[in-house]
């Protein structure tokens, strides 16, 4: 008996072993864990894109039809907020976003946030970010190519992504996490500061 208890108690440290091994390996950061699907690379998080690239350009219309492009933002701090009526993890963070970010930063002309709302209509980007009572603007990517262009197209959202004044991406953030979204208050404090 007390010799399969030994064995056991090998085994279960053998495998123990294993696992805390697996666990380090796997704590990598977004930027270092790539998989392909269909020969694309794809970062942690289902992204396309990765801290230290040039963010993918794109010309969108604000629900008032008025255009934006990213491009022209260059020297400007850029957050980009993809979002949904539909997704409650959104509809959690989107206050955070107004009272933490936009309403300490919107009157600073070097700093840039817009919603980016994935395949809905202006009406009902209208309805929702009311009941919200968000006010940042919002962009209306019908298709969801803007999205696509940045995560794999049928992958969540609740997605931010930090762009610096040189147009490279700088943070991305994926679900509402509260030590995250601090990080990328404090993130975009630091940007702006320079």
């Amino acid at each position: 008996m007390k010799r399969i208890s030994y064995i056991l108690l090998a085994l279960l440290a053998v495998a123990c072993s294993g696992a805390s091994k697996q666990t380090s390996e796997t704590q990598e950061t977004p930027q270092e864990v790539v998989e392909k699907k269909d020969s694309v690379v794809v970062y942690e998080h289902d992204y396309l894109v990765k801290v230290g690239d040039v963010a993918p350009d794109f010309t969108l219309n604000y629900t008032d039809g008025k255009e934006f492009t990213l491009s022209h933002m260059r020297g400007k701090v850029v957050m980009l907020q993809f979002t949904a009526s539909w997704c409650g993890i959104c509809r959690n963070e989107m206050p955070h976003i107004e009272s933490d970010i936009w309403q300490r930063h919107k009157d600073n002309s070097d700093f840039v946030l817009v919603g980016v709302d994935r395949e809905e209509t202006k009406d009902i980007v209208e309805a929702y970010t009311k009941k919200l009572g968000t006010t940042y603007p919002m962009l209306l990517d019908d298709k969801g190519d803007v999205f696509a262009s940045y995560a794999v197209r049928k992958s969540g959202i609740t997605r931010n992504v930090l762009i610096d004044r040189d147009g490279r991406i700088v943070m991305l953030t994926r679900r509402y996490v509260e030590p995250e979204f601090k990080q990328l208050v404090s993130t975009i404090d630091s940007l702006l500061a320079k």
